[in-house]
């Protein structure tokens, strides 16, 4: 059985489900039914999704926000997202690469590859 597009496949039940009463109280984002003594309080804050940038350095530990040499504040201007474009620009950036230094063509490649007991000889 395949579900239907877009349809949830988690279901919750009691003060998780969408509109409880005691859902505010409950789930840290605050969200359920408002009762009427919390109407006066400020709606609670809407989830906002990480941005690219703060993603990289969560995961990969990349911080593009802050620049490598003096430790300033970078502002990211442009996100390249055409296929086309980042292959122009990479084939253009290839062209120009000076070409790597002797001592590092030694370490650049793969090992050989080894026979294994009881298998063939590779190739």
């Amino acid at each position: 059985m395949v579900p239907t597009p877009r349809v949830n496949l988690t279901r919750y039940r009691g003060v998780f489900a969408p509109n409880h009463r005691l859902g505010e109280h409950v789930t840290p984002a605050k969200r359920g039914r408002r009762t009427t003594e919390s109407s006066g309080d400020s709606p609670p804050a809407r989830y906002v999704a990480m941005t690219w940038a703060q993603r990289l350095k969560r995961v990969y530990k990349i911080d593009i926000e802050t620049c490598e040499h003096g430790g300033g504040a970078v502002k990211v201007i442009a996100s390249i997202e055409a296929s086309i474009v980042i292959k122009k620009i990479l084939e253009h950036l290839e062209r120009r690469a000076k070409p790597a230094s002797p001592a590092f063509r030694l370490f650049a490649r793969a090992p050989p590859p080894m026979a294994l007991p009881g298998l063939t000889e590779p190739g």
